[in-house]
């Protein structure tokens, strides 16, 4: 792992904006604008997807993806001046959150600035054009990490950037060898000691399909040699299948049975209903109290939480990442879970630990969870009806908990437990036992 990895990440909140759908206007001043309400939700981290100019050339869409870079130095003009953007760095810190900024390290634009100044710097298909090795990536082409000058140029890039930012989402980053990583977090850490490193880990079928295609792509194990966080993206295959209704609870919940298992306490796993790479929750769940209790779900689960912005309204399309798509800003309907979001990070602060076990329980039957948070000190239960589709009304559930009244965290209602059973109207609770 990496060895200066701070417990304190098993809590942190992240918030992740697409600065060009954010608002109607896309621009830093538009986002500058909602920091108080992104506060309020409980935010530490705020992820700022690619900044940085887009390319022409191959330019999928209108405007193109932020992840076909076209320059690693410079900021898009449609997003504001260099001068907004470090006027928005400054705002959040005031506001007492950090900021994190997209890394996208694995490929440019086709006609970038390193293309146009350093072609050395990129990878060569067989007939020794530049390409990328995953075919459908067609507005990107791929760099060449067996060049050591590339290192420096990336890791002097980082190092400009440390200056205003406190942390890196490094996209795709296992494509990218470890040892690059190690090397630019040591370089960095000369910049910037505090600065934070999330991977965007990979999906045990996108590994395998890079394997068989020779295609470098390192394990989560190795991953957190460099880096701080990984997706939990070791897990989203048995949750996807969940909601596609291919899996049962159990075999999801039983995947995060064996991934809180194995994880280190210095291990941090991001945990996430959706991201802008994955259909919005919402477009799988209708029902508000479902979403209630996936959310509950999701911030009782061990490791830092992301939502991605419109989550909070219940927002059930997802943006066009090649296309102007403005996200709603406010709630629609009155769907908004912005209160209950609020609560459970103040759980999460005042409540859980960093180092507490996790461990769920299963009533297949009628799709609830009960989660076990415990150390020698603290037993917490999380109590979550995860129905994809219409819920139940009001059941009991088996607690292993001894008889008694508990008080729910989230609604400050009394709960009885009887024989072990407790009577659960499927709004999501979270109780400490000790």
């Amino acid at each position: 792992m990496a060895k200066d990895t701070e417990l304190k990440l098993q809590k942190a909140m992240i918030y992740s904006i697409f600065v060009r759908n954010y608002s109607e206007e896309g621009t830093f001043r538009a986002v500058e604008q909602d920091l108080a309400r992104i506060k309020a939700l409980g935010t530490d981290y705020i992820w700022l997807l690619p900044i940085h100019p887009i390319g022409v050339k191959g330019r999928k869409g209108t405007v193109g993806s932020p992840y076909a870079n076209q320059d690693y130095r410079a900021i898009n003009p449609d997003l504001g001046s260099v001068e907004d953007f470090e006027h928005l760095v400054n705002t959040i810190h005031e506001a007492g959150m950090k900021v994190m900024m997209d890394v996208v390290y694995n490929h440019t634009s086709p006609d970038s600035v390193l293309v146009e100044e350093h072609p050395e710097f990129f990878y060569r298909k067989p007939d020794g054009s530049m390409g990328n090795k995953l075919g459908d990536w067609t507005d990107v082409v791929d760099l060449d990490y067996s060049n050591v000058k590339l290192w420096f140029y990336q890791i002097e890039t980082l190092k400009m950037w440390a200056r205003f930012v406190d942390g890196f989402r490094c996209d795709v980053a296992p494509m990218v060898p470890i040892e690059f990583w190690q090397a630019a977090r040591e370089a960095v850490r000369k910049v910037n000691p505090d600065c934070i490193w999330l991977a965007e880990s990979n999906e045990s079928r996108f590994i395998s399909f890079c394997h068989r295609h020779g295609i470098a792509n390192f394990s989560d194990i190795e991953g957190y040699q460099a880096f701080d966080m990984e997706y939990a993206y070791d897990t989203r295959d048995a949750f996807a299948g969940y909601l596609r209704g291919d899996r049962s609870l159990r075999a999801w919940l039983d995947v995060m049975n064996e991934q809180a298992a194995a994880l280190d306490p210095h291990n941090v796993k991001l945990q996430f209903l959706e991201n802008h790479d994955q259909p919005r929750i919402a477009s799988f769940i209708k029902e508000d109290r479902s979403l209630r209790n996936f959310t509950a779900f999701l911030y009782f689960s061990k490791g830092a939480v992301l939502l991605y912005n419109g989550q909070e309204y219940e927002t059930a399309h997802l943006p066009e990442l090649f296309e102007k798509d403005p996200i709603p800003r406010s709630a629609e309907a009155g769907r908004d879970l912005s209160g209950l979001i609020a609560r459970l990070a103040r759980i999460r602060r005042e409540i859980l630990s960093e180092t507490e076990f996790w461990h769920a329980e299963v009533e297949d039957e009628i799709c609830t969870a009960v989660c076990y948070r415990s150390s020698k000190e603290h037993l917490t239960v999380g109590v979550f009806d995860l129905h994809v589709s219409v819920p139940e009304a009001s059941f009991t559930v088996s607690v292993d908990v001894p008889d008694g009244t508990y008080q729910d965290e989230i609604s400050g209602k009394e709960l009885s437990v009887s024989a072990g059973r407790m009577r659960f109207d499927g709004q999501p609770v979270i109780f400490r036992v000790r």
